[in-house]
């Protein structure tokens, strides 16, 4: 176990190996059968509000039906704000690029093309990293999917350790101090 600040980090952000491979999972991250959407924030949610009008149109009409009518979030099973789904499948706010088949998150795609700031909510951009808040501290976790084998084994071919994958979600989370004592904590952990 690392402890950093007040997060309680796995050992596994540390030594797993992870590079995602999207031409081999197609982005599945944005579909899970059975489940909610994407564990947003009250921030995020006012966040994705101003920017429904030029995500729309990136979305297909199941999904701008459903947040026509129902909106867009959603709470789970223990209470947590999330974004909604197609049929318990698909994150509304996904899109298939008809090119690659691969999906993708509409956020993302905005941010890309720099038309806004916004990357996509923080629970994606940390993917596969989990954090969950308890109060005073989180708990920060690898969680193994079995559409990451192949981002597993490209992670190892290419020595990409998950903390520096995710570096940049993780410094939007925590901050650029809370990272560069992650990264200290693991050198000194690897010297002794």
């Amino acid at each position: 176990m690392l402890v950093v600040g007040n997060s309680l980090l796995s050992e596994d952000i540390r030594d797993i190996k992870f590079s995602c491979d999207i031409s081999k999972c197609k982005g599945q991250c944005c579909v899970e059968e059975g489940g909610f959407g994407a564990p947003i924030t009250k921030q995020e949610k006012r966040e994705i509000k101003k920017l429904l009008p030029k995500v729309l149109p990136l979305l297909s009409d199941s999904a701008q039906k459903i947040i026509e009518k129902e909106g867009f979030t959603e709470q789970d099973e223990e209470g947590e704000l999330c974004t909604k789904t197609i049929n318990k499948r698909n994150c509304v706010f996904s899109f298939v690029d008809k090119q690659t088949g691969c999906v993708f998150c509409a956020f993302q795609k905005l941010y890309l093309e720099k038309k806004s700031s916004f990357v996509k909510p923080i629970s994606c951009y940390l993917y596969p990293i989990r954090v969950k808040d308890y109060g005073e501290f989180s708990t920060v976790n690898f969680d193994m999917w079995k559409i990451c084998e192949n981002a597993l084994k490209q992670g190892e071919e290419k020595n990409v350790p998950l903390y520096r994958y995710c570096k940049e979600p993780l410094i939007a989370r925590f901050g650029e101090k809370w990272y560069k004592e992650l990264e200290q904590q693991i050198k000194n952990s690897q010297n002794s």
